[in-house]
């Protein structure tokens, strides 16, 4: 058997910034600035520029960035905050948390992202907030629903955890919004040695606020103006933030070299491959194929040593820890066909033409045998 092809390798990442995040890593180890300190505060500065926000508060995780962001807004028991069934949980984690409910809208077929055309006979009187998901690097449509975010005066937050420098008319994601929320988990586009997250926005008063939250409630050491969480970002994280950073254009462009082979090699296989909006630039976190007999090529792919992954198999009105908001299969038919559908592809800036022509003939030996 040819050498396996991994469904993702973040060793092929590291090995070449190996040198510059030893010496990230040991600066922070040498100034003893493990939790917040001067290597966070340099990769905020740095990230909102990128982005193109005012403001950006370093976190433990995108989860508890999402969760602080509808602290900010006052979100709580009783409300409703409108959002997609298909993405990962921590979405409607950070809604829960707060005693509020997730309300879903099904998702559009061609991207997967929240559908601008379900939105607005979703909102009652309860709806506190719109939060959709810039999913697997591909921009939702922003310009309908922030028309409808006006008209409603509903703050919008970006869940951009997937869409590092992805790009919506020209324009990078993340400013958009009142707030928006970036996980930096491993396998993300823009990853830690370990767990981070980021929330940005324009409001001096949330920046103010989020990093009183994040670290216990407080601006002055053991003075606390309200309950807070320990959700501060570790120092070592923001080092490494830091030097990956400058090369997050590079790794974006390289993705979707990745992706514009496989859209060449698969063109004439039965998947439904993905679809990229005259609108967007995606950043392609994930390259996501779809086909009715998804289980049985995903098997195939690994009988030939080419990983891949499944997001996301069960819709989140369909999860179990859900099952109190009422929802029936087919409630939100898109997004469910979605998930029994869809297969993720080994996508990442190192993967060189020659894997890519082999995850293709691995692809189409498959449709050739089961005609």
């Amino acid at each position: 058997m040819n050498d396996k092809i991994p469904y993702l390798d973040l060793a092929a990442q590291l090995r070449p910034l190996r040198k510059d995040l030893d010496a990230a890593i040991a600066r922070t180890i040498d100034n003893c600035s493990f939790c917040l300190g001067p290597d966070v505060a340099q990769f905020e500065k740095d990230f909102a520029k990128f982005i193109g926000a005012e403001h950006c508060v370093g976190f433990n995780s995108g989860t508890s960035a999402l969760h602080v962001a509808m602290l900010l807004l006052g979100i709580g028991p009783g409300d409703e905050v409108i959002t997609t069934p298909f993405t990962f949980v921590a979405t409607s984690w950070a809604i829960s948390y707060v005693g509020a409910k997730p309300v879903f809208v099904d998702a559009d077929d061609a991207t997967f992202n929240l559908d601008p055309k379900l939105v607005e006979r979703a909102i009652t009187p309860r709806t506190k907030a719109v939060m959709p998901v810039h999913l697997y690097g591909h921009p939702f449509d922003l310009d309908p629903i922030l028309a409808i975010c006006r008209k409603h005066k509903l703050p919008l937050v970006e869940d951009t955890a997937q869409s590092h420098g992805a790009k919506y008319k020209g324009k990078i994601v993340g400013p958009f919004g009142e707030i928006s929320c970036f996980s930096f988990y491993p396998g993300k586009n823009l990853g830690a040695c370990g767990e981070g997250g980021a929330l940005l926005t324009n409001n001096a008063a949330f920046d103010k606020r989020a990093r009183a939250l994040r670290e216990h409630g407080s601006t002055v050491r053991y003075y606390h103006d309200e309950v807070g969480y320990n959700y501060r970002m570790e120092g070592i994280q923001g080092a490494v933030l830091g030097v990956k950073l400058k090369h997050l254009a590079k790794w974006t462009a390289e993705r979707r070299r990745v992706a514009h082979r496989y859209h060449e090699l698969l063109a004439d296989t039965p998947l439904q491959l993905p679809r990229e909006a005259a609108w967007a630039e995606s950043a392609y976190h994930l390259y996501v194929v779809r086909h009715p007999r998804r289980d049985d090529l995903k098997k195939h792919l690994e009988a030939n040593g080419v990983g891949c992954a499944l997001h996301y198999p069960v819709p989140l009105h369909l999860q179990k820890c859900y099952t109190s908001l009422g929802h029936q299969p087919g409630a939100f038919p898109v997004a469910e066909k979605a998930a029994r559908e869809c297969l993720s592809l080994p996508i990442f800036p190192e993967l060189t033409d020659p894997q890519i022509q082999r995850v293709a003939a691995v692809i189409k030996d498959f449709f050739k045998n089961n005609k």
